[in-house]
């Protein structure tokens, strides 16, 4: 009989909101490096998921000339001041699969997290409102992201912390990641890993080793998931994308 899941584990960009996070990272870029450079795939593959000094490094050692390191620390709090003034200006807006899932999960008992590397993830979710006038972020029971952590995913550490937040050993929990950084973080900490790949990056997310890969969240089986089975369910059940 297969173990039942307890948890669910949410990064934030990308999974529940389409925020400004690589517009900003971008358009920081350009004391540094060529913006055009800084495309969407480069952004999951190197810069997504991880914390904000380690995605300045990752692009600035790939992308920036002779020097380009001495200003990761620079480029990291120009990024910061972009995606604060955007996140402010409502620069974003949440997915309508992801509330419905979020609605769903809570429906079904199943204890809630936020787990995201960034530090603006509660300023996002706060103005996000749901039906009956509650935000997304009420219903989570614990919010972990832009926690302090030695190393930034892949290692597992801020999910095992939220893990812990919620009461529910690794094993039961699942974690729902864009990312490729994140997949193996939720993987090195013994979670279950379910890829969403809005980007058509759905094989760096298999690759990564997520263990099942939607192209929407309406596709995820949750009846399914509260019997301990991480599976989708077939296209023509999927709720609408509105």
């Amino acid at each position: 009989m297969a173990a039942l899941f307890l948890g669910v584990i949410f990064d934030v960009d990308g999974v529940l909101v389409d925020s400004p996070h690589e517009r900003a990272w971008r358009e920081a870029l350009a004391p540094y490096a060529d913006p055009a450079s800084f495309t969407t795939a480069f952004y999951q593959a190197n810069v997504a998921g991880k914390p904000r000094l380690a995605g300045a490094r990752a692009a600035l050692e790939r992308l920036g000339g002779a020097g380009a390191l001495d200003h990761v620390s620079a480029y990291a709090d120009a990024k910061q001041r972009l995606i604060e003034r955007l996140i402010a200006e409502g620069a974003f807006h949440a997915f309508p699969d992801a509330l419905r899932l979020v609605a769903a999960l809570r429906g079904i008992g199943l204890k809630l997290a936020l787990a995201s590397s960034s530090r603006n993830a509660a300023a996002m979710l706060r103005q996000v409102a749901m039906p009956g006038g509650t935000s997304l972020l009420s219903l989570f029971d614990a919010d972990l992201s832009g926690r302090p952590v030695p190393r930034g995913k892949p290692d597992p550490a801020l999910f095992l912390l939220a893990a812990d937040a919620l009461g529910v050993v690794p094993a039961r929990c699942v974690v729902v990641e864009d990312a490729p950084a994140g997949v193996r973080a939720a993987r090195n900490g013994g979670m279950v890993a379910l890829g969403v790949a809005r980007l058509g990056d759905a094989a760096l997310l298999r690759e990564a080793g997520a263990d099942l890969v939607v192209t929407s969240l309406d596709l995820l089986d949750t009846a399914a998931l509260a019997e301990g089975a991480l599976r989708a369910r077939a296209a023509t059940e999927a709720a609408p994308d509105a």
